[in-house]
């Protein structure tokens, strides 16, 4: 039996998702018919980007999920015409992208690398970094992303705490959570990373408080969530030294507007949004696996909680 699967996304983004798409789903053994155009009834899964215009899934009365291509999924959890699992994006390539992009911004701000370029003018200034071991880490946010990230910061020696709503155990990490958990995760935090969700519970995480318990001078890294920092606050602490340096990939708006105070602060690095990206063919995988199980009745993986936000 042919399964109608609904491609619903950019132009741009089928070109480069199309053949991958078709490569993982014959590998899975699955016969499907996969297209941008269906009609809504006839659609057994929809592959799917926030950004694309369908945004009332009320006429998909066939469709038994929304397998999402995105990490992120708080511009479609809460879409009241959404009624089927929806299923986040998890993929291998994903992860090893982050990991890599977090791993060399923590090196680059441990070993000061920053003031080696700054200082090309000809000054013998030796700066000496401390060990990975006596510079602390602190991940906020435990989900697949931030395990990673934290293990293999651990794995390098660096003391590495981690912070998540509900308690977690990752082995290499200490783990805690809740309101007195994030005290402890950021007094701790010579360098914190943002790797939450985002969730009304966690906008503007960082803000005026949270970021005054920090030691002095400690740096930030975001490749989370824009709204996950309170940016007049973290603007403020940049000025007056409390934080040392901020390297932020992502933001409330998207580019970052050209007059944004972050583009001209010397202790703010802005990239675009580069953290990590979806890979076609380690993504495909993912989705033909999710297509699989629903044709053999298994449970999705990877399916958000509405309750949670992710």
């Amino acid at each position: 039996m042919t399964v109608n699967i609904l491609f619903s996304d950019s132009p741009e983004r089928w070109a480069t998702y199309e053949m991958p798409l078709r490569r993982a789903l014959t590998k899975a053994g699955i016969e499907a018919d996969l297209r941008t155009d269906f009609a809504p009834e006839d659609v057994d899964y929809i592959v799917y980007a926030p950004s694309s215009p369908l945004q009332d899934f009320t006429p998909y009365t066939r469709a038994k999920a929304v397998l999402n291509l995105w990490a992120g999924v708080e511009n479609v959890v809460g879409n009241e015409t959404l009624k089927i699992p929806l299923a986040r994006m998890v993929d291998d390539g994903l992860t090893r992208g982050m990991v890599e992009w977090v791993a060399g911004h923590v090196l680059r701000h441990h070993l000061n690398i920053d003031f080696a370029l700054n200082r090309q003018d000809g000054t013998w200034t030796r700066h000496v970094p401390p060990l990975a071991r006596d510079r602390r880490v602190t991940i906020l946010g435990l989900g697949e992303l931030g395990r990673a990230c934290g293990q293999a910061l651990a794995g390098l020696g660096f003391p590495v705490t981690g912070w998540s709503r509900s308690q977690k155990d990752v082995p290499g990490m200490t783990c805690l959570s809740g309101d007195a958990g994030l005290k402890q995760a950021l007094a701790r935090a010579d360098i914190a990373v943002l790797l939450l969700p985002q969730t009304p519970e966690t906008e503007n995480v960082l803000n005026a408080e949270t970021l005054a318990l920090m030691p002095k001078g400690a740096v930030i890294i975001n490749p989370g969530r824009g709204p996950l920092i309170d940016d007049a606050a973290l603007l403020a602490a940049l000025d007056s030294g409390q934080i040392g340096h901020a390297t932020l990939d992502v933001f409330r708006v998207e580019p970052l507007p050209a007059d944004h105070p972050y583009w001209a602060h010397p202790h703010v690095t802005v990239t675009p949004h580069i953290a990590s990206e979806t890979r076609p063919d380690t993504a495909a995988e993912v989705v033909a696996e999710n297509v699989r199980r629903g044709e053999a009745g298994l449970p999705f993986v990877h399916v958000v909680d509405r309750k949670l936000g992710y």
